[in-house]
């Protein structure tokens, strides 16, 4: 039960990186989610197998914290070279005279 609700926190913190950071109309609308959603699942079982306790405060900390850093990476990561490579195509296209 404790990791649906971790699964959960992940799902949020992503929606809530998806929207503070820019280029959000170049990305997914479902990318931060997922990808906080699976972080947080990635990390509970990761600290669970480790011989974290359920109860603890630190598992909730590091698993819901992990997973907002990795989905704000991984969003910013996208957006820029999806900017990037949105201007190298536009310029090869200005080029060409297209």
């Amino acid at each position: 039960m404790e990791l649906l609700f971790a699964v959960l926190g992940g799902i949020l913190i992503g929606a809530a990186a998806h929207v503070v950071l820019p280029w959000r109309s170049s990305r997914g609308v479902l990318v931060g989610p997922a990808v906080g959603g699976i972080a947080a699942a990635v990390l509970w079982e990761a600290l669970t197998w480790a011989g974290w306790r359920y109860d603890g405060t630190w598992i909730w900390v590091v698993a819901l914290v992990g997973a907002g850093v990795v989905a704000l990476v991984v969003e910013w990561l996208l957006g820029s070279q999806r900017d990037k490579r949105d201007a190298e195509y536009y310029e090869r296209l200005k080029a060409r005279g297209a």
